[in-house]
């Protein structure tokens, strides 16, 4: 375990996976998705919920393989290497220039600051792109972490919505300009 006190800010870098990677993945090859990655991922990336996300983003990207540059990505602490989660975009930028985010940290990696690093960079990736004019954030109303952590960000509270397997969501925007340079 990490004993680095959670007031050390964190830095994570992104590693793109490719639709070979997201695939070996969803199918729960996990020594094929890591090889195809190029990072050692753990049992974190062939879970249930890795899987069905990685399964969506795979089939995301056969429609659309120019979505790549902006879907799931394994997410690396800086500079030990360890994978700790996965964070990305939804997508390209809408025609209004929403681009949402989503991110999750590795049970084992939780409240040690990974998520906001995570976010932040995410962000700061967001108001760098021309075409970008707000970031989405789309939280389940029961994720007490992951509302504390869009709470640092200048997050505004735009709506809400809700479906059988997530039940009620918290929709959140910021305005790409208003993001913080790194």
């Amino acid at each position: 375990m990490n004993s680095e006190p959670l007031s050390v800010p964190k830095r994570v870098r992104f590693v793109p996976l490719s639709a070979k990677a997201l695939r070996a993945l969803a199918d729960g090859d996990l020594a094929g998705g890591s090889a195809e990655a190029g990072v050692a991922l753990d049992e974190y990336f062939v879970g249930d919920r890795a899987r069905w996300i990685f399964g969506y983003r795979a089939d995301q990207l056969a429609k659309d393989p120019s979505a790549a540059p902006w879907i799931t990505r394994a997410a690396v602490s800086e500079p030990d290497g360890t994978v700790i989660g996965d964070a990305g975009f939804h997508g390209p930028p809408d025609e209004a220039g929403l681009v949402e985010v989503g991110y999750c940290v590795a049970p084992a990696y939780r409240r040690r600051g990974y998520a906001r690093a995570m976010l932040r960079a995410l962000l700061v990736r967001a108001a760098a792109e021309p075409g970008v004019r707000t970031v989405r954030a789309t939280i389940r109303s029961d994720n007490q972490a992951s509302l504390a952590t869009v709470a640092g960000f200048g997050f505004t509270r735009v709506g809400e919505q809700g479906n059988e397997q997530d039940g009620l969501s918290v929709v959140f925007e910021i305005p790409a300009d208003a993001v913080p340079a790194e």
